[in-house]
């Protein structure tokens, strides 16, 4: 049955905002939604100059989010869905206002500066029946389901070793490690970034990248954090030691003063029969090596699976990236919308989507991050 597009209103990612536009042409990417509101900014006439330049109608241009809530709420032709691309600490009080307005939720990660913000969060969500879908994007890549798949197919047998680490090299530039840097930028700023830095900002993306593969989670973890930059207040680097309830160990480690990495998320998962590898920078390709044989390179387009047919645009040989992997959290997000919306169950493959449930483990493993180091880097229990 054909569907209309989905009007999608922004909440940030005003002019200037990376992340915003990223959202916008992923929204589009798949032709399941259009943008036609948005609370760019608070500044009136950024906020004015920000909704110009993406066309939308000065009408729905707002400086204050409540009030686009309120009034799209009231609207015939108001939004369904809102994207929420701030600062972390207005994620939940976004997310909130949207949700009691009876608006679905699309946000970025970590989902909120404090664990109870995410399980008020994740009750408000579920009350109001309304889709809340989080960010994690390297869950979008067709080789990533791929490796879902696998794993849950038991194609690698029984989970022994599961290592995950992000680098990156932005925090390690010189300007970024200028004191006047670190006093200005909500990323170094506990009361708009929560109480960990390289932490929340992508060892969150790391957790949630090896539970969602493995479909194992620790529940326990030994954990130190670091700033390497002088004068940091919150850690640019942070490194795991992870337990599993079955016997499995796993290792942990972001940074962003890993000098010389761009974007380097990289999962190995060690089962009893082989194991796989991804590196995000080379996302159409996935290894799997059995044990005692030869090392496979499988590549997107190749593969037999539905779960990475179901995230795969163009065929093999043409390269899909970060923007189509985006745009598959967006398209299975308008999947769910559209069937709560018209009261049907939510299509099944579009389940592997990241939701208010991975933003509560990943608010509980940032706080057993925090208690183990604070416990001078002791081991602490982890239920997610």
């Amino acid at each position: 049955m054909p569907k209309r597009r989905l009007r999608l209103g922004m909440v940030g990612g005003g002019d200037g905002a990376f992340i915003g536009a990223v959202h916008r042409i992923a929204a589009r990417l798949d032709d399941c939604y259009e943008v036609v509101a948005g609370a760019l900014s608070s500044d009136p006439e950024r906020a004015r100059h920000s909704g110009a330049a993406i066309r939308l109608d000065p009408a729905r241009s707002y400086t204050d989010y409540r009030e686009m809530a309120r009034v799209e709420a009231a609207r015939g032709d108001g939004i369904d869905v809102v994207a929420i691309v701030t600062p972390n600490h207005l994620h939940a009080p976004v997310a909130t206002a949207f949700l009691e307005a009876g608006i679905h939720v699309i946000c970025d990660k970590p989902l909120g500066i404090a664990l109870a913000e995410g399980a008020a969060l994740a009750a408000l969500a579920h009350r109001q029946n309304r889709v809340f879908a989080l960010t994690h994007t390297y869950t979008g890549y067709p080789m990533v389901r791929h490796a879902r798949e696998l794993v849950s197919s038991g194609a690698i047998g029984d989970i022994r070793l599961v290592h995950v680490e992000y680098a990156q090299d932005w925090m390690a530039e010189a300007e970024n490690q200028a004191p006047s840097f670190q006093a200005t930028n909500w990323h170094n700023d506990p009361r708009r970034a929560g109480p960990t830095g390289c932490t929340s900002d992508i060892g969150t993306h790391a957790f949630q990248l090896a539970g969602f593969v493995s479909g194992v989670q620790p529940n326990e973890l030994l954990a130190e954090l670091h700033a390497f930059t002088p004068d940091r207040t919150l850690d640019d680097h942070v490194q795991v030691m992870l337990r599993y309830p079955n016997g499995a160990r796993g290792m942990l480690w972001s940074s962003q003063m890993a000098t010389g990495c761009e974007n380097a998320l990289k999962l190995r998962v060690f089962g009893a029969k082989a194991s796989l590898s991804f590196d995000q920078e080379n996302p159409n390709e996935l290894w799997l090596t059995p044990q005692g044989g030869v090392a496979q390179r499988l590549t997107r387009g190749r593969v037999q699976g539905a779960a990475a047919e179901h995230a795969t645009r163009v065929p093999s040989g043409h390269p899909e990236g970060y923007l189509e992997a985006f745009a598959q959290l967006y398209r299975d997000a308008a999947a769910q919308i559209h069937a709560i919306d018209a009261g049907q169950p939510l299509p099944e493959a579009s389940l592997p989507l990241p939701t208010v449930v991975d933003g509560v483990a990943g608010m509980k493993f940032i706080d057993a991050v925090l208690a183990s180091h604070a416990a001078g880097s002791r081991w602490v229990g982890l239920a997610v």
